[in-house]
């Protein structure tokens, strides 16, 4: 079984049901195949932009390799999918060349960070790495006392204050604990904010600042988290957060409880953001580190549906 291939599963039925129908006797790629194409990778949140791309790239390759049947449709549509997704191979998720390696992880409401968080440190963890978690999230005492669990069970330490404190001093708190305990990784949590409250969005720049008075080249890395159960809207959040602050990679949540799993090509194609980690269940590891080649093949999986 791919290492995606529970996460992508719904995406994956959804897409052969609707293309299957259209393509049922025929011998060679038509407009009927090619409209139950596009219509496909409309339903699965790929976004119009990149559906038309995949399309019309599709319908040239069709015409001069002369298509036969749908294994050879769909490892044309792999293909085509894949060139858009970047270089092959499973990404460096971290980088620990740099000590204290520090990663801001920012996000709506609601689509996991906190959780992403704790699969992160125990991923960590389970390497030997000394972790810490900055809990800057101070609105919400929940995502604290979620984190004070994760933290126990990664063997990682925690940074935080209280109820209502200024996040931007638990993120420069956190790093400068990371430092004098000689950790490798520091991730710090943010409150979950709406991307159209500039205010909100204005304290990411902050919390970005003050780490640098300890890390100068610091954070090293600007993880937006994004559940693709809310399809289109991943990519208006993915828009409004690469403005507010600089976006480096993404992780993309709730996978397995998606038929949406094309929102992560249209935002790699889009935005050109890298993926790093994949949520595709509720388990702690069941948050994977992204690899294009085997998420494009358990994504577009012909015999799962046969």
């Amino acid at each position: 079984m791919g290492i995606f291939q529970n996460g992508v599963k719904k995406t994956n039925l959804n897409f052969f049901q609707k293309l299957g129908r259209a393509i049922t006797g025929k011998s060679k790629v038509d407009d009927d195949v090619l409209d139950a194409l596009e219509e496909a990778l409309l339903s699965s949140d790929m976004g119009v932009d990149t559906t038309l791309k995949v399309i019309e790239n599709i319908e040239d390759r069709v015409q001069k390799d002369k298509y036969v049947d749908m294994e050879e449709l769909t490892a044309i549509i792999r293909d085509e999918i894949a060139n858009l997704m970047g270089p092959d191979g499973v990404v460096q998720p971290f980088d620990f060349s740099k000590k204290p390696y520090v990663m801001l992880i920012v996000g709506v409401n609601g689509v996991g960070k906190t959780t992403t968080i704790g699969k992160l440190a125990a991923m960590l963890g389970k390497q030997g790495k000394k972790v810490v978690i900055g809990a800057a999230d101070t609105f919400r005492a929940a995502a604290v006392d979620q984190l004070d669990i994760w933290a126990k069970r990664a063997g990682a330490d925690i940074v935080k204050q209280p109820m209502g404190s200024d996040p931007a001093a638990v993120a420069f708190d956190s790093v400068k604990s990371a430092v004098a305990k000689g950790a490798d990784v520091v991730l710090i949590d943010t409150a979950g904010r709406l991307h159209n409250r500039v205010d909100l969005m204005n304290e990411l720049t902050k919390i970005r600042n003050v780490i640098r008075r300890v890390v100068p080249d610091g954070p090293h890395e600007v993880l937006l988290v994004l559940d693709s159960t809310t399809g289109q809207n991943a990519f208006v959040q993915a828009r409004e957060f690469s403005k507010a602050t600089d976006v480096t990679a993404l992780a993309v949540t709730k996978l397995d409880g998606s038929a949406k799993g094309g929102v992560v090509v249209g935002i790699v194609d889009q935005f050109r953001f890298p993926i790093k980690f994949l949520g595709i269940g509720e388990g702690v590891e069941d948050l994977k580190v992204f690899d294009k080649k085997a998420f494009v093949e358990d994504l577009f999986k012909l015999e799962d549906i046969q």
